[in-house]
């Protein structure tokens, strides 16, 4: 028995641990090698992260979209275990998992260790604050679903709030609610939209009585010389365009000093109301990677791996996904954390840990880029596609929001399969057709 735990649900944990027991099912089912598949998360279920930015804004029902780690994991023959990874021991091949509890603080289950032949740590990124005073705080980050749902509770309260106070007291031109998004990458720019779009329909629902353009102001703070900086320089100026028809205000090669209740001090000494702050400008690796019993971490905390994916330190310990250093040959920073760079990681496992189950020599991993798209809600989309070693194309309108759309489909197809990932596509539309557009409550 080839035991392998998989440390971490998201978009490349979970379809790792899917496609690997698919595959080795199979193989037990036919009488060859068996092979022990189990998935770690310190949450019952996995939403793709990606779409948080719609929780956010109430454009998407985290119910509707959810997949929970146990049904996943008894409908394709793997273990899963809730908990967070807190420790490792790679003399004696365990991985330490820590205490879950309750709502009330009451343990669920208590801290435990699980054995493994090979260990693939998944787990991620978490918000980078930069030692910002008061962002950990004072402003909300979109890593989970929880946050999510909790910045949403909070827009909509700050709406009606706002709808029934008297006048404003910062003059009549001044929005009477704000909200100031730090860090204008896809997140921030996708959430800016997001939220224009929640505030008319909670506007044509009668939530509040604000006029959702000028009485709702939405701040997009960017230390940078320009927003999508990961994008070409095309696709932000066109975004910039857009965002500018909905009245959002965007403040590049402006830093911020401090996040404050109710406002944000910018470095060059400007002071921005801010209802509510979102915090969008970077990510991280979790902490405790850098305590993992010696395995290499770079200056960002991530876990070092070679190309084919295995720990400089360990090969029974690999890392993917965000959490993992790979190097990207002919570009600097390395294979940047994204969701497609995940997918590909995983399905390149797949083949990789058939390869050491079978005692074979492991593949190499080569990342290829496909592009990037950025959704500003009902009000479009824009993008760059890369096909070879060109510049890419450029892309906007239906196109843009087809291939959007189409991008978390194939993640939905990667864990259902095709015929369920279809009738998940037709229910969720039959959903909307008898739901309002956001959630209201």
């Amino acid at each position: 028995m080839h035991r392998i735990v998989i440390v971490g649900g998201g978009a490349g944990g979970l379809e790792l641990a899917t496609r690997l027991s698919n595959r080795f099912g199979l193989r037990k089912r036919q009488g060859e090698r068996n092979v022990c598949v189990t998935l770690v998360d310190r949450h019952p279920a996995h939403v793709w992260k990606p779409l948080l930015h719609k929780v956010a804004a109430g454009s998407m029902s985290p119910a509707s979209h959810e997949l929970s780690y146990a049904a996943q994991a008894r409908w394709h023959g793997f273990d899963f275990h809730q908990g967070e990874l807190v420790g490792l021991s790679r003399s004696s091949k365990q991985v330490m998992l820590g205490a879950v509890h309750d709502d009330q603080g009451v343990e669920l289950l208590p801290q435990r260790a699980l054995d493994y032949d090979t260990l693939v740590v998944a787990i991620g990124s978490t918000t980078q604050y930069f030692g910002v005073e008061g962002a950990a705080s004072h402003a909300i980050a979109l890593d989970s679903v929880a946050q999510a749902e909790r910045f949403r509770r909070r827009f909509i309260e700050a709406c009606r709030r706002a709808g029934g106070a008297r006048g404003s007291e910062n003059g009549a031109l001044a929005p009477r609610m704000q909200v100031v998004i730090v860090g204008a990458g896809a997140t921030g720019v996708e959430l800016s939209a997001e939220l224009r779009d929640a505030a008319c329909e909670l506007s044509q629902y009668g939530l509040h009585d604000l006029d959702p353009t000028h009485d709702v102001g939405i701040v997009v703070i960017e230390a940078g010389p320009r927003i999508l900086p990961a994008l070409p320089e095309r696709v932000a100026r066109a975004t910039v365009e857009r965002l500018g028809q909905l009245g959002v205000t965007l403040m590049v090669g402006e830093s911020v000093a401090q996040v404050l209740p109710g406002c944000v001090l910018t470095r060059s000494g400007q002071r921005i109301r801010a209802d509510l702050t979102v915090w969008s400008a970077g990510v991280t690796a979790p902490p405790v990677l850098s305590l993992l019993d010696g395995l290499n971490v770079n200056r960002r905390g991530q876990l070092v791996v070679r190309d084919t994916l295995q720990s400089e330190t360990d090969d029974d310990v690999f890392a993917l996904g965000d959490c993992a250093a790979c190097e990207w040959p002919g570009k600097s920073g390395g294979v940047p954390p994204r969701a497609q760079a995940a997918h590909q990681q995983a399905a390149f496992m797949v083949e990789a840990l058939t390869c050491r189950v079978e005692g074979k020599t492991l593949p190499q991993f080569k990342y290829r880029d496909f592009g990037s798209l950025v959704s500003l809600s009902r009000f479009g989309a824009v993008g760059n596609l890369v096909a070879g070693s060109g510049e890419g194309m450029y892309v906007a309108g239906w196109v843009a929001r087809g291939l959007y759309a189409s991008l978390e489909r194939m993640h939905v197809a990667a864990l259902y399969g095709i015929r369920r990932m279809a009738i998940d596509t037709l229910a969720n539309r039959l959903r909307r057709s008898t739901s309002p557009r956001i959630k209201l409550h």
